[in-house]
């Protein structure tokens, strides 16, 4: 296939900004036992992807990338051979701030499906995070940049060196046998990555910030020494407390 072959590649739909925010700040915990409760998602968790460098949180709509095992009589390219029928460069094309990029690379970690100079491209446009159920190179650089890299692990190999080749951009993937669809919300943090269908999201915000709500409540009388059976979880008596904190709080 020709790089004049390539099959259009769609742009995703974007939620707004303060949506994704107020995601980001409720953090993955909270999401994922609010997805499970409330709203029927079992399990949301992207298993295996942990961060490159602790300690940061990213969010934003998922542009996915899908990777297949590589057949060399259909893509026996190198590293710089055609570029445009690279398709992870591909996916990358259209970011725009605020933006994840979830790649499903099947679990392999022999292929880097990014480097520096790509990543570096990410985050100069304005990118969020990377989420990778495989690896990328050049970890010590990447690690630097300022974007949210989540991987499983790091190799010094390039994308397409050993089993597998980018096959396909913003279409439904598995990543870690999680579906993503293009344009799902991606919160990732350091308890992990959770996927948000973008159908939920705007409720998920609101259930869960109930749901901070009388933590930060338990929170403050666990902190006084208060007693565990009564407060986390709520029992009917720490419900009537948590109801008469909130009325005074309110006021």
């Amino acid at each position: 296939m020709a790089a004049d072959q390539i099959p259009a590649i769609s742009d995703i739909s974007r939620p707004p900004r303060e949506l994704v925010d107020a995601l980001a700040a409720i953090g993955s915990a909270t999401l994922a036992s609010e997805l499970y409760h409330k709203m029927g998602i079992r399990d949301p968790q992207i298993r295996g992807p942990h961060p490159l460098r602790p300690g940061r949180t990213a969010a934003g709509p998922a542009l996915t990338l899908q990777c297949m095992p590589k057949r060399e009589d259909l893509y026996n390219e190198t590293e710089y051979e055609e570029p445009e029928r690279q398709l992870h460069r591909h996916v990358l094309y259209p970011t725009q701030p605020g933006d994840m990029v979830v790649v499903d690379a099947r679990g392999d970690l022999g292929s880097g499906i990014f480097g520096e100079m790509m990543l570096t491209y990410f985050a100069g446009r304005g990118g969020a995070g990377v989420v990778v159920d495989g690896c990328i190179r050049d970890s010590a650089q990447a690690a630097a940049l300022d974007i949210g890299i989540w991987v499983r692990d790091v190799t010094p190999n390039f994308h397409a060196q050993t089993n597998i080749v980018p096959f396909a951009v913003n279409v439904p993937i598995a990543c870690s046998n999680v579906l993503v669809i293009p344009g799902d919300i991606i919160v990732a943090d350091d308890d992990g990555v959770v996927v948000v269908p973008i159908a939920l999201a705007a409720k998920l915000v609101e259930l869960a910030g109930a749901h901070i709500e009388w933590e930060e409540f338990s929170r403050s009388r666990l902190a006084q020494g208060g007693d565990l059976r009564k407060y986390y979880p709520l029992s009917p008596e720490g419900e009537a407390e948590y109801r008469a904190w909130r009325h005074a709080q309110q006021k």
